[in-house]
């Protein structure tokens, strides 16, 4: 575009443009029918132009948005016209894992002139997509071999759920009925599934509405050129945040926990002049379980670390990615080939490989000890005929201490930016008991600044139901920084039974799971 923007025009229509993705996560909330949506607010909202470059996201999952560029990427791929909505979640053309179901509106404008959204006249003037909404939503059961389709033991693509490729949901207009039956008839809880898709789709029409609105105000090649323009804007001064950053190679190994043996994560960070490069040569090759990660979530990683040691008031879109270039061999944990599995690498992998990424530049620039570096996840579910249900948490813990202040406790780290579950919420809609939920005092690693204290939840089944859990730093706390000590490892219970990190079994009514959450690491020796 060849408008001329001033400063303070471009920060108001860029301002307009979050906002936006901030009002379509605030309406997805509200509509969701899932308590994992609607309570722990497990999602995640995007705006891009008409070439699928990321122009505003709101301030949600990590591990969502920077993956969601090669989401619109796949939609692109697929000749999208106005009056389409798309569906998706397949890892491996722009998806994380499953249960993250991503949700492409196109939005059009007549090309003649502007006339409001609601005026459906079929003689008006040919439509132009000019932007596309995006929301990804973790769902609480996808289909798959278990309840809640995080099984710890899945060991191809399709035993965690269905695989959905770029589909429409709404082809110019007309929705797709058909094919959304058959899709959620492979799932449990439909109707969930179903109010949940809803709540995603009106995001995208909430996006449509308020963009329209901004293009009424300021005119439509104002608001274009002001897309254009943020990006630049946003390549430029994360290039200089680069440039102050102190140049060399860095780099570090961390390791993941797979049944007794360490899977090993490695990257090199070269810093040169404007630029950085991300490289994983090293790491370990894919394995046989579920802790692979496609190349959209190493791409999300890499870009969390970005942002959190630069400037976070950059503006979070595509020209703040631009001056990094990440590569990572084909066939490896971080970049795994279909049809491995990834219900893990998405919640646990993208931990460790931001972990070791921080690890890397910390020679560089005094960071923060290493939190926690786990989701916790825990999923039961039931399939009893009238006892139906899916329930899906992470859990926090202890965040790292720093120089001058020690780590917070009991909180979501890196790749997550959920909330937990609320015990009132949790107990209406779910057969479960909260039996405790506190504070796993003295967690936390030892030094001049202590890390923050991991958390103890206790949930006692009131009905038979499958259990999965996925974490990790069970055997390897978190590492400490300046001489501090690293924090405690977490534990899963059962029944006061210390078990693996990673499993799927069956309980009963009465049984009493507790997942007690790393330490984050302590700074400075005493």
């Amino acid at each position: 575009m060849n408008t001329p923007l001033d400063p303070i025009t471009l920060q108001v229509i860029e301002s307009a443009l979050r906002s936006i993705c901030e009002e379509m996560g605030a309406s997805l909330i509200r509509a969701a029918y899932s308590t994992n949506i609607k309570e722990r607010r497990d999602c995640s909202t995007a705006l891009f132009d008409a070439s699928g470059r990321l122009i505003a996201q709101a301030e949600h999952i990590p591990v969502h948005l920077g993956a969601m560029p090669d989401a619109v990427r796949a939609v692109l791929a697929e000749k999208p016209v106005p009056g389409d909505i798309f569906i998706l979640n397949d890892p491996y053309r722009g998806g994380t894992h499953l249960p993250d179901i991503t949700v492409v509106s196109p939005i059009a404008v007549p090309i003649a002139e502007f006339v409001s959204p609601d005026d459906t006249n079929p003689a008006g003037p040919p439509l132009k997509i000019i932007a596309y909404a995006a929301s990804r939503a973790h769902h609480a059961d996808v289909g798959g071999i278990e309840p809640g389709s995080m099984p710890a033991g899945s060991t191809r693509l399709e035993e965690e759920g269905v695989v959905i490729a770029p589909s429409r949901l709404v082809a110019a207009g007309e929705p797709q009925e058909e094919f959304l039956r058959e899709l959620l008839a492979r799932m449990r809880s439909p109707e969930e599934r179903l109010g949940d898709l809803r709540a995603q789709m009106g995001a995208g029409r909430i996006a449509e509405r308020r963009l329209f609105e901004l293009i009424g105000q300021r005119g439509r090649a104002e608001v274009l050129a002001a897309m254009d323009a943020a990006i630049t804007y946003a390549e430029r001064r994360m290039r200089r945040a680069i440039a102050g950053l102190p140049e060399g190679v860095y780099s570090a190994v961390d390791y993941l926990e797979r049944d007794g043996q360490d899977l090993t994560i490695a990257v090199t960070v070269t810093v040169r002049g404007e630029e950085m490069q991300i490289d994983f040569d090293g790491t370990s090759p894919q394995e046989a379980g579920n802790l692979n990660c496609p190349m959209a979530v190493t791409r999300s990683a890499c870009y969390f670390v970005l942002r959190a040691v630069t400037d976070p008031d950059i503006p979070a879109n595509m020209g703040a990615l631009a001056p990094v270039r990440i590569t990572a061999p084909e066939g490896t944990l971080v970049n795994a080939r279909p049809p491995a599995a990834v219900a893990a690498g998405n919640v646990e992998t993208s931990q460790r490989i931001a972990d070791t990424i921080l690890l890397a530049l910390s020679q560089a620039m005094p960071l923060p000890a290493q939190g926690q570096g786990t989701m916790n996840n825990l999923t039961l579910g039931s399939e009893a005929p009238g006892q139906e249900f899916n329930y899906y948490e992470t859990i926090g813990g202890g965040a790292g201490a720093c120089p001058g202040s020690g780590g917070a406790s009991g909180i979501h780290l890196g790749m997550t930016n959920t909330l937990n579950t609320p015990v009132e919420a949790l107990e209406m809609a779910f057969p479960l008991r909260i039996e405790s939920y506190e504070f796993r005092q003295g967690s936390g690693g030892n030094g001049v600044w202590r890390g923050g204290d991991g958390v103890v939840r206790s949930l006692r089944l009131l009905a038979p139901a499958r259990l999965s859990l996925l974490a990790d730093r069970r055997r390897h706390g978190p590492r400490g920084a300046g001489g501090g000590a690293s924090g405690l490892p977490g534990k899963n219970l059962i029944n006061g039974k210390e078990v693996a990190g990673k499993l799927t079994v069956s309980l009963e009514a009465g049984d009493v799971v507790t997942v007690e959450t790393p330490g984050g690491g302590g700074y400075g020796s005493r």
